[in-house]
């Protein structure tokens, strides 16, 4: 079926249940920024493929709303299947429990899998339907009624994270969760987020492409730790590991009975922020309830000394990777055809090559041209784009090692340029040059540095439609919570040993897309009679193209920092490579004057 049709038969299963309206939400019952095949409702109603969504069906009409790095890819993915774009933080554009709220008369009834709605989000939720009287059907999962051939849970089994590559061994973390516990009162910490719990419990897994977990939900108690992830997903010789540390393997669908039966007035700690509306709503009722930022979250943000010291290493193996990569382009383009899927896989090539590889880290962004300007494009074997001795190439990807993750972006120069391409490529240059330097003071969160990174694109009325930069997780997800930089108001105070990335870019609708994507440590710097003063670190080492810069437009701080830069990536780098790459890195890395 295509989506208008899904869309109808929807339509009529809401008819006979008397029910006004229908609301997909992205994400699993873990509230996972991606998820597996068989929680991808949204995708399968609407046809849109991108990672951030909401979609809202009625009697007569349908609507998404998704943010600015999704408006192109959107508008292209729904033509046909009667499905209206909603431009998110666009001036004008309700939200989506706003729009619902106008269409659907007083008293009415809307049907939301709860699994998939935050317990936040369903408070705000219900503080905004509640003047019409509208209600929420949180029990029925409204994709599922009429999604014949859905996928199953995944099976996959899960993989013990040794204690080498974590840093900390899992009893050690499960003792600091405890001790957190205390400090809050709790006896009993439901997790539902699975990095958190694959982290808490030194745990991966390939249940999501790309995002190394195992599906599953926790329960820490103050003596015992329940991880309901099905015996099938251990071996006999992980569950005797996992024994000794406490940890008991119970059934996935068992999470629900389990908080059901919870003693009389234990006292139970959730993050409604990362918990689902259905799962808070299993916990007994006699039960103390405390919700509060979710305990792990703390803890993994800040990398331990050796997290650290492997996540300089994957860096640079995967900038050895993407060297090989870069010269194959510059020595291939001009002489056969190569499309952005063939370059993509060069790159995927070049990486198992490199020692404790696992998997790329998220589905990578190979773009050519124009396509580029879709933050989110994927390239496809369906519609080949072939790259040309000319114009700008997009590669954001990275890759998942068993001792860390990466997230590197380049936008290579294959031939000529225009000057719109070399002056808007030099902005993104300054703008990462801009916050990379920066010196704050300690207090200082994302949003409050945010700033250093648009004022070069301001200055020249330009802006992009995201965040500048995410934490990275640990062979982990590649957005990792809770530091960011964006425009956005946050309160997380930025701290030595988070990992964050500097992102900015340039994207122009039917001409180009261009970012340039470095990784950063969080360091210490001074402390002054002033204060506490913090500073980055770059972590990632890839050349930047010289031959899309215009060197008049970069100050002399700028210039310096560029050559200081291109000569730690080739002293880093050429020791790791072969002759003939060396040779081709010196190059890449020569003085702009």
């Amino acid at each position: 079926m295509k989506p208008a049709e899904r869309v109808q038969q929807l339509r009529e299963w809401m008819s006979e249940g008397g029910i006004g309206a229908s609301a997909i939400l992205s994400g699993d019952a873990h509230l996972s920024e991606y998820e597996g095949e068989h929680w991808k409702s949204r995708r399968w109603i609407t046809g849109f493929t991108g990672s951030a969504g909401t979609a809202v069906i009625t009697a007569d009409d349908a609507g998404l709303w998704t943010d600015g790095r999704y408006y192109i890819q959107a508008q292209r993915e729904l033509e046909g299947s009667g499905i209206r774009l909603f431009r998110m933080a666009e001036p004008g554009v309700p939200q989506w429990d706003e729009w619902l709220a106008e269409q659907l008369p007083q008293g009415a009834s809307f049907a939301v899998d709860g699994r998939t709605l935050s317990v936040s989000a369903m408070k705000s939720l219900q503080a905004k339907l509640a003047e019409k009287g509208i209600q929420a059907v949180t029990d029925l999962d409204p994709v599922g009624t009429i999604w014949g051939d859905r996928p199953g849970i995944p099976a996959e089994p899960l993989m013990l994270h040794d204690e080498c590559y974590a840093g900390l061994s899992r009893g050690a973390k499960l003792e600091q969760i405890r001790e957190a516990m205390k400090r809050t009162g709790a006896d009993y910490y439901v997790l539902s987020a699975l990095d958190d719990l694959c982290w808490l419990f030194n745990i991966r897994g390939r249940d999501i492409p790309f995002n190394p977990y195992v599906t599953a939900f926790a329960v820490v108690g103050v003596h015992n730790a329940l991880l309901f992830a099905g015996e099938h997903k251990v071996t006999p010789e992980d569950k005797t590991m996992l024994g000794k540390d406490g940890v008991e393997i119970r059934a996935y669908e068992d999470i629900g009975p389990f908080l059901e039966t919870l003693p009389e007035s234990a006292s139970v700690l959730y993050d409604p922020a990362k918990t689902g509306y259905s799962l808070a709503a299993a916990i007994s009722a006699s039960a103390r309830i405390i919700e509060a930022p979710g305990l792990v979250v703390a803890l993994k943000s800040i990398k331990n000394d050796v997290e650290i010291t492997n996540i300089r290493d994957v860096y640079l193996k995967d900038s050895v990777a993407l060297v090989g990569l870069f010269k194959w382009l510059q020595d291939t383009v001009p002489v056969r055809p190569v499309t952005e899927l063939e370059a993509d896989q060069k790159g995927l090539e070049l990486r198992r090559q490199q020692p404790l590889f696992a998997e790329l880290s998220f589905f990578s962004i190979s773009a050519y041209g124009e396509n580029a300007a879709m933050m989110h494009y994927s390239p496809s074997a369906d519609h080949p784009v072939q790259l040309e001795v000319r114009g700008l190439y997009l590669l954001d990807s990275g890759s998942h090692f068993l001792n860390g993750t990466t997230d590197i972006t380049r936008t290579l120069a294959l031939g000529p340029l225009t000057e719109e391409e070399r002056r808007d490529f030099t902005l993104v240059l300054k703008s990462v040059i801009a916050l990379s330097t920066a010196k704050f003071l300690y207090g200082s969160t994302g949003s409050t540095l945010d700033i250093l990174a648009r004022k070069p694109m301001w200055d020249n009325g330009l802006d992009y439609k995201c965040g500048t930069g995410h934490g990275v997780g640990y062979f982990s997800n590649v957005h990792e919570e809770p530091q960011r930089f964006s425009f956005k108001p946050n309160d997380v105070r930025l701290e030595p040993g988070m990992i964050i990335t500097v992102e900015p870019g340039v994207y122009k609708e039917g001409r180009h897309g261009i970012r340039t994507e470095n990784t950063l440590l969080i360091a210490e710097g001074v402390t002054t009679e002033f204060g506490r003063f913090l500073q980055f670190e770059d972590l990632c080492y890839l050349p930047i193209d010289y031959r899309a810069i215009v060197p008049s437009m970069l100050n002399r701080e700028e210039l310096e920092w560029l050559n200081g830069y291109h000569a730690k990536v080739y002293a880093k780098l050429a020791p790791l490579l072969d002759e003939e790459h060396r040779l081709w890195l010196k190059q890449e890395t020569a003085a702009v004057f």
